[in-house]
């Protein structure tokens, strides 16, 4: 199959980076966030910092794409001459993004919808969306594409430490993590998504600087379980922390196939909170 009749379609919440994503022609449908006054496209119409600012004072509400939005892009890309839509999105275990993909899917049977639930969540997802434009670049067939995003999928990890676990708990996406955890003593978790996609303790350590450390320790222990890994450094609103963290990796990012240093979504600030710092690995299959 010609590589120019696959499309690719993915949530604002898989953190692709806004130029990567125009160059390979990547859709990206932004997710939304709702405070009291007005709603805003994710990344779009709002930023992090303007989340991050509001916070203290309003915990805003974030939801699905549209589904006649989803049901008007899947049209556009069939009128386009696509014959297969790859549907990239964050963890349907944190998001319904997928299932609501999966129903407006099903109403175009004539398009080749691949759906990829990456079990992950901001660029832990992008790095998947990221590989299948690359792949499409290649020329590479639909299936071996769809089967080597699946393996991509089990060899995906993301480490992240937060200030707090205030918005987790609140946003109802603290999964196996206790929110509990420490707070007197200020143990802190490093977080991961497990295989279905939940959120889940890797490791406790006390106080902030530890639990960076801890972070770190565990992202150099996976990039080394494989031969080949994509590299990313994730933060929420704090650049001078994700620079302290470039620094201490700078050897794990030397040895990586590409880096990325990028911010969280406004809609995944929501849920985390700014503070945010995160270091994802993604193996080669």
């Amino acid at each position: 199959m010609n590589r120019h009749t696959i499309a690719i379609l993915t949530d604002s919440g898989t953190d692709v980076p806004v130029d990567f994503a125009r160059m390979h022609g990547i859709r990206i449908l932004p997710l939304s966030v709702r405070f009291s006054e007005g709603e805003y496209l994710d990344g779009v119409t709002i930023s992090p910092k303007e989340v991050y600012r509001r916070l203290p004072f309003e915990l805003p509400k974030t939801s699905l794409p549209a589904a006649e939005t989803v049901r008007n892009t899947l049209a556009a890309l069939q009128a386009e001459g696509n014959e297969t839509v790859f549907i990239i999105t964050i963890s349907g275990a944190l998001s319904g993004t997928y299932n609501l993909m999966r129903i407006c899917a099903a109403e175009y049977p004539t398009l080749d919808c691949r759906l990829i639930d990456t079990r992950n969540i901001g660029i832990g997802a992008g790095f998947t969306v990221m590989r299948a434009a690359e792949m499409v670049q290649e020329g590479l067939d639909v299936n071996t594409i769809e089967s080597r995003l699946r393996e991509l999928v089990k060899n995906t990890k993301v480490f992240f430490c937060l200030q707090t676990l205030e918005y987790l708990a609140k946003g109802g996406r603290i999964g196996k993590v206790t929110a509990a955890v420490g707070s007197i003593l200020d143990v802190r978790p490093v977080i991961s998504c497990n295989e279905e996609g939940v959120y889940y303790t890797v490791q406790k350590a006390r106080g902030a600087a530890r639990a960076y450390k801890t972070a770190i320790e565990n992202a150099v222990s996976y990039a080394k379980k494989g031969n080949a890994y994509h590299m990313a450094i994730a933060h929420g609103g704090v650049p001078e922390l994700a620079a302290h963290f470039e620094a201490q990796l700078s050897g794990l990012i030397a040895g990586a196939r590409s880096f990325i240093r990028t911010q969280v979504s406004p809609a995944l600030g929501v849920h985390t909170g700014p503070g945010l710092i995160g270091i994802g690995i993604q193996h080669l299959s």
